[in-house]
């Protein structure tokens, strides 16, 4: 049985833990509003974006002298998993999920006898270098940038584009946890080179979203999608990085409000058991000083 110092030290730790767990509450609860806020305001634009892309695309495709990003390299051997995490930890199963889902898609495209390369966008991706370290192509950290904007989702994509026009990989997919409520995140992965023209939603050709309406582009399709394309890469990859943002805020608000209250209930045993304990001590001295007394 634990003696009644080293469970007063144990208490006093615990309540230590317990104010640094509820600061940090209350610290992501105020952080995940505004990053909140950015994600939902980020959604519109990228998903019109993607509408546009595709409405080009599904005119353009097939046609001679379209882009890469389009038409593809022709093979279909290499495949670029982009995994976007957090730079931090203490949020939960966030950056767990994440990478659990590249994980089960590099092993579905490694039983299709494809090659499978990870390029790590954060350091909470870090992880995948212990299953497969012979595969990661590249480790982008972010953790110099306070608060990520546009400029680093930007040389993020550079990068892949410059990657994928020297031929490192043939396609790339986009790991992320969409933002659905601060209880859930959703762990996603979508196909962001070359263009998925059939996985795209809300077409804009479509009557659904044209009306059925004749759209004509100046100065023509080509050069629209010449600059649509990689601007589409940056602007998916910005997303998954404001998805991110209140995914993680999220996540971590749950995780410390859950380890507030565990250590609550921690405190709670140790205080009973250091009152029993405490209470078997006096009992014991009592009956030493009356055995003593009836002696003499």
């Amino acid at each position: 049985m634990a003696s009644l110092k080293a469970l007063k030290i144990r208490i006093n730790s615990v309540k230590s833990t317990q104010k640094i767990t509820k600061a940090m509450k209350m610290v992501a609860a105020a952080k995940l509003r505004r990053a909140q806020e950015a994600a939902q305001a980020g959604r519109p634009y990228a998903e019109r974006l993607e509408a546009v892309v595709s409405s080009l695309s599904r005119q353009l495709a097939g046609g001679a002298g379209v882009s890469p990003l389009l038409s593809g390299t022709g093979k279909d051997q290499v495949h670029l998993l982009v995994v976007a995490t957090s730079e931090r930890g203490l949020a939960g199963a966030f950056n767990t999920n994440i990478v659990r889902a590249a994980r089960r898609k590099a092993e579905e495209l490694t039983a299709q006898g494809k090659t499978v390369r990870f390029y790590l966008a954060g350091k909470k991706g870090r992880v995948l270098k212990r299953f497969y370290p012979n595969a990661i192509l590249a480790d982008h950290e972010l953790g110099g940038h306070k608060v990520l904007g546009f400029q680093q989702a930007r040389a993020v994509a550079d990068d892949l584009l410059a990657r994928y026009a020297a031929g490192d990989f043939d396609v790339a997919h986009l790991f992320y946890a969409k933002f659905v409520s601060a209880l859930v995140q959703e762990p996603v992965g979508r196909q962001i080179i070359p263009v998925a023209v059939d996985a795209l939603p809300g077409d804009a050709a479509s009557p659904a979203t044209s009306g059925g309406a004749v759209v004509e582009y100046e100065p023509d399709e080509e050069s629209i999608l010449a600059d649509l394309l990689p601007r589409n890469v940056a602007i998916q990859v910005f997303r998954a990085m404001l998805e991110n943002a209140a995914s993680e805020q999220g996540s971590r608000m749950n995780a410390m409000d859950n380890a507030t209250r565990n250590a609550g209930d921690m405190i709670n045993r140790l205080s009973i058991q250091y009152n029993r304990t405490r209470q078997a001590a006096i009992t014991t001295e009592l009956v030493e000083i009356i055995s003593g007394a009836e002696a003499l």
